[in-house]
């Protein structure tokens, strides 16, 4: 299946079919009702020996058997093509949604080679921003993904069909399935047991599966391998991670001349005064833009929400609109589920804000404004008395593009270097603009006490530029 393909199925035949094997399964519960209760009643009943009443004892035996094989088959059916319906029918909506979304952002769509997406711009333009880059590309990946996703629902309903069925048209009943969790939870097991071994692509399937699950399967794979799943970044944010403007433009489109060089020399000794004024964090970052390297610089989430109330308040508040929601769809679950554990994924929106200008400016010029938004595991459990205890397991998750804005002016130390010559360095091919992401630690909430969350993880680190572990090659 491609994305044309996911696009064009018409799924209502798929739930006439459901509808269908509901009716046989209830058609073959009743025809089976009857041979227990009439037939089969009336044999075990009968007084009358003999080869003859041996034989139909026998017989009568077999055929309430066969009545009983058959309704598992036509339930397990039943409830794969339930279950498969459900998850496509999400799965072409979402590509719907993101098809619409791309195209409002002036892309156009197509089917690629081996199942990919390709996104291109509906009016190529001469000078390609970062952040059309990046929404390109974000388009491609999370486009490719559904139709991938797709494709495994697909294969994930075939084998438990024939699993169901057995391959014997003479035999009914062999595996029971009630959705496609019977074929998928195996394989999700095996995925979280690798951790942090898995690779990208396995990383990436195991997020697929544990989308598609069922809650009471999550929460049994979440109890197995809690750990193993945070190492295999079950919580990276689904969300669009893009630049939030242009930028300077294209690196290295011009030449630089003898001021440019000049003003450089000032802006590695700015980067040297953010240390000696204790903005670590700030010359950390102006250190690897002049390195001019240009690969991603990770963010200590934990310190940031330790040193910034304005990104504790804004991801407080993300979760506090979310709360109510997600306790209310916990409890649904675990009702529906008949008092076992649930488990749920949970994702906000992305959120821009901006870091405080105030006395200790070291994130505000090591990151200015970005985007946060929270992911996270929602839990319902039985309590001792039996009654759910609500809680989540939820990480901050922060990323930006390191950048200058043009027309400002931002002292550090005793310069004169500008916004605007720290732009033009990118242009001219002397530092390059990088991008910037990380997520804190896990922590868990009660979602049943209705206080505030917990207080931000303890960073640990000195977060110097001489700290090796966290700094990467920004030092």
């Amino acid at each position: 299946m491609n994305y044309d393909q996911l696009m064009q199925v018409d799924l209502a035949k798929l739930e006439a079919a459901v509808t269908d094997w509901k009716r046989v399964a209830g058609d073959v519960e009743r025809l089976g009702g009857e041979a227990r209760g009439g037939l089969k009643a009336k044999a075990d009943g009968a007084r009358w020996e003999g080869v003859n009443a041996g034989v139909t004892r026998g017989f009568v035996d077999k055929t309430v058997k066969e009545f009983g094989d058959l309704h598992t088959e036509a339930q397990s059916v039943s409830g794969v093509l339930d279950d498969a319906c459900a998850e496509l029918k999400g799965l072409q909506q979402q590509a719907k949604s993101l098809t619409e979304d791309a195209q409002a952002n002036g892309f156009t769509v197509s089917s690629g080679k081996d199942g990919g997406v390709v996104i291109a711009e509906r009016v190529c333009s001469v000078e390609r921003s970062r952040r059309v880059a990046d929404l390109m590309r974000w388009f491609a990946d999370t486009l490719t993904g559904v139709v991938v996703h797709a494709n495994e629902i697909d294969a994930a309903a075939v084998r438990s069909l024939r699993g169901a069925h057995g391959g014997d048209p003479n035999n009914a009943g062999h595996g029971v399935y009630t959705s496609l969790d019977q074929d998928m939870l195996p394989r999700a097991l095996k995925l979280a047991a690798l951790g942090g071994g898995a690779d990208e692509q396995q990383q990436k399937e195991l997020r697929r599966l544990w989308q598609s699950l069922g809650p009471e399967s999550r929460s049994r794979l979440w109890t197995d391998h809690k750990d193993d799943l945070l190492a295999a970044g079950l919580l990276t944010p689904q969300v669009k991670r893009v630049a939030a403007d242009k930028g300077a433009g294209r690196f290295g489109t011009e030449s630089p001349g003898a001021s440019d060089y000049w003003k450089l020399l000032q802006a590695r000794g700015m980067s040297n005064a953010g240390d000696f004024l204790g903005m670590p964090d700030a010359a950390r970052h102006m250190d690897h833009y002049l390195r001019g390297t240009g690969t991603p610089l990770d963010l200590d989430v934990d310190r940031m929400l330790t040193d910034d109330a304005n990104l504790r308040a804004a991801a407080a508040a993300a979760r506090a609109n979310e709360r109510d929601q997600w306790r209310r769809q916990a409890l649904d679950a675990f009702e529906a589920s008949g008092g076992k554990p649930v488990a749920l994924p949970v994702e906000t929106l992305g959120v821009g804000y901006k870091h405080s200008e105030g006395a200790d400016q070291n994130w505000y010029l090591a990151v200015g404004r970005a985007m946060t938004n929270t992911t996270g595991v929602v839990t319902a459990v039985p309590g001792p008395d039996g009654k759910p205890q609500v809680a989540i397991d939820y990480q901050v998750n922060v990323w930006d593009r390191y950048n200058w804005d043009a027309g400002k002016f931002t002292p550090i130390g005793p310069t004169s270097v500008t916004d605007d010559d720290m732009a033009r360095f990118h242009t001219v091919g002397l530092a390059r603009e990088f991008d910037m992401r990380g997520s804190s630690s896990v922590q868990q909430y009660d979602l049943d006490s209705g206080g505030p969350g917990p207080a931000p993880a303890d960073p640990g680190r000195d977060g110097t530029r001489t700290d090796l572990g966290r700094n990467g090659d920004a030092r």
